[in-house]
């Protein structure tokens, strides 16, 4: 649905100092006038952003240098300026977040001298800029000159990095803005803090055919971040003893060789006025470009049943456990049997140098025959070297044995060549409607919409770190939704079923085990966005505790709306989901224990059955002690949560007949 905003709004949002043509200031200001974006066009252009009467973002420098050092962005000539403002609502193929998206805002183009532009957006919720080219033929992009000026005082949540070869898993921590320096770098999404005022996510939206945006500070001791980009990649090597990682030995004294008549990424400001307000934020999605498939009606979102993690640990089977065709068929039986919509192979079921030479222990066409009977569906992990040298010859293989997903791994780069091949993997996957998790990848970054098959991906410091370390902590739990999650699905593959306190935790390859309590796994399956999200755990563990397995069999993987009611950044939240005519409410502690008071106002009104899983009286003891009880309850009433060290807590309300 499209419509315009009366003609009186569309000349308030957009104002100019002068005439268009003298290329002086151009303010823009959203819908519901929220934001301004102040764009000055002149010798340099450069933007600044208003949030109410807050300074969001003082100006800050925008150019882009091309061919011969031709530089975009500077000694400018406008020749014109188009306003436009849009009111549509997007209705997702795949309900991340909720099941229609109002799409508001305020845009203004910026035509200049020399066939190339700027189009600035501005939304309630924030704002985006983006460079565009109008030329016949490729073109070299040698930079892009991207700044993000923040206020004095600012701090900022930052995943620090060593690499541009990064598999983007890094803890975010805080620091002081202007303490970043030139030397140290991270990669967006981050979340900037204003002193006394609002929360600021930077981050990039619609990356195609480019390299994905890093970050980095200065050396002036100014609140800045500043655009960073792989070179293009001229040389890659096999990584010394590994299958799968290649090594950049070469690289190009350009970012970017592209067509020439195209627009580029978005650079985007996303702004809430407190920590929980970024949990809900769809901004990223909006800007990402329209869907390419055009029958969408087999991507189907869906719970997965995975090996890895558990080291194909089944028990009390009459089998010898591990990854053969009678382990497999266990794990399609465990998904038939609890409505789980996939179980994957992971690594093992074929040489990960060739895709074609298949694991003796497994008959995969017996297999992809015996779950298709079951109405499971297989998805196989593979390396991302593997597939793109096999890419045609192995997806027409999978389609031909009945395979419905492909996981693939070790990408760990986001330059523009491995860029491109997210976007060929994800067109050819579609071909075979065949739906993509990506791991070893860079965060999200608008594909997901533009081909909804890609369901998920990890780009982010999941589960799988506490088989080897003890990074894994509630702390870093409870980061991740305010900060990656902005950028979209996260396969954090949550479900641990052996659960340890801050004081008996152990990492271990074989027999991995959470940090935190079981409510606190549980309680992610509400807080954590993943249209294909795993169950971890073995199936063996799962069917010990039936109650626990009802929950995770019942609980949705896409939602209808979503509510963030309270939270802070590394410490904890609660929030409320919808599916269909039941509510689902979550919340999550760091290691410090919390009472909460949860308001049910976002309940519609009349009567409710709550099923409630909460942290055990022994779970200090025993971190995988919980209570279930249900409780009869109306919107409007009030629950008390307590939430022990590194708990959790989770309903579901199913409304009662009248």
């Amino acid at each position: 649905m499209t419509k315009g905003f009366p003609a009186a709004a569309v000349l308030a949002a957009f104002c100019l100092a002068g005439s268009p043509l003298a290329g002086k200031t151009y303010t823009l200001v959203s819908p519901g006038r929220k934001v301004q974006v102040i764009i000055d066009v002149g010798p340099r252009v450069s933007y600044s952003v208003m949030y109410g009467s807050n300074k969001v973002l003082a100006p800050s420098l925008i150019s882009m240098t091309i061919n011969d050092n031709v530089i975009l962005g500077r000694a400018t000539v406008v020749e014109r300026v188009e306003p436009r403002s849009v009111d549509e609502t997007i209705q997702p193929p795949v309900r991340v977040k909720r099941a229609t998206v109002p799409d508001r805002y305020s845009e203004l183009t910026i035509r200049i001298r020399g066939n190339y532009g700027l189009c600035f957006r501005a939304y309630d919720d924030g704002a985006a800029y983006r460079f565009f080219t109008g030329y016949r033929s490729k073109i070299k992009v040698n930079a892009e000159e991207v700044v993000f000026a923040f206020p004095k005082g600012s701090t900022v949540w930052f995943p620090f990095t060593e690499s541009l070869h990064t598999s983007f898993e890094s803890r975010y921590v805080r620091v002081p803005l202007a303490e970043i320096g030139s030397k140290r770098f991270g990669y967006a999404p981050v979340v900037v803090e204003l002193e006394g005022g609002p929360r600021v996510a930077v981050a990039e939206a619609d990356l195609e055919d480019y390299p994905g945006m890093f970050l980095t500070g200065n050396d002036k001791g100014l609140p800045e971040l500043k655009g960073l980009f792989a070179p293009f990649p001229l040389e890659e090597k096999l990584r010394e003893k590994s299958d799968r990682e290649l090594d950049v030995v070469r690289i190009a004294d350009h970012i970017a060789m592209t067509l020439g008549n195209r627009t580029y990424p978005w650079r985007v400001v996303a702004v809430a006025d407190t920590d929980a307000g970024l949990v809900g934020h769809d901004l990223l999605y909006r800007l990402a470009g329209a869907p390419r498939i055009k029958d969408v009606s087999w991507i189907r979102p869906g719970k997965v049943a995975w090996d890895w993690w558990n080291a194909n640990n089944l028990y009390g089977v009459d089998f010898k456990a591990g990854i053969n065709t009678a382990s497999y068929r266990k794990y399609i039986d465990f998904a038939a049997r609890n409505g789980l919509e996939y179980v994957i192979l992971d690594e093992g079921w074929s040489d990960p140098a060739d895709l074609f030479k298949l694991s003796p222990e497994i008959d995969m066409a017996g297999l992809a025959a015996y779950a298709s009977e079951k109405k499971v569906g297989l998805v196989l992990w593979c390396v991302w070297l593997t597939l793109d040298r096999q890419m045609d010859r192995a997806l027409d293989q999978f389609a031909k044995w009945g395979v419905r997903g492909i996981k693939v791994d070790f990408m760990d780069r986001d330059d523009q060549k491995m860029v491109g091949f997210y976007w060929r993997c994800a067109e050819a996957a579609a071909r075979r409607r065949l739906v993509v998790d990506f791991h070893g990848a860079h965060l999200p970054a608008g594909l997901h919409r533009a081909y909804p098959n890609v369901l998920t991906s990890e780009g982010l410091m999941g589960l799988e770190h506490v088989k080897w370390s003890d990074s894994v902590t509630p702390d870093h739990d409870l980061s991740l939704p305010f900060t990656r999650m902005l950028a979209g699905p996260m396969d954090y593959t949550p479900g641990a079923m052996r659960n340890a306190g801050k004081d008996h935790f152990r990492s271990d390859f074989d027999l991995p085990m959470s940090q935190g309590t079981r409510c606190h796994q549980l309680a992610m399956f509400v807080v954590y966005e993943s249209p294909f999200q795993m169950l971890c755990d073995s199936p063996s563990a799962y069917e010990r505790e039936p109650e626990i397995l009802a929950f995770l069999s019942g609980v949705p993987t896409v939602w209808d709306e979503t509510k963030p009611l309270e939270g802070k950044i590394e410490d904890y939240l609660v929030l409320a989901r919808k599916s269909g005519a039941d509510w689902y409410a979550a919340a999550m502690t760091d290691w410090t224990p919390r009472t909460l008071d949860l308001p049910l106002d976002f309940l519609e009104e009349g009567t409710y059955e709550a099923e409630i899983l909460s942290d055990g009286l022994n779970v200090d003891r025993y971190a995988s002690d919980y209570r279930r009880e249900i409780k009869i309850l109306k919107g409007g009433d009030r629950l008390k949560i307590e939430l022990a060290s590194g708990g959790g807590w989770v309903a579901r309300f199913r409304k009662k007949a009248t």
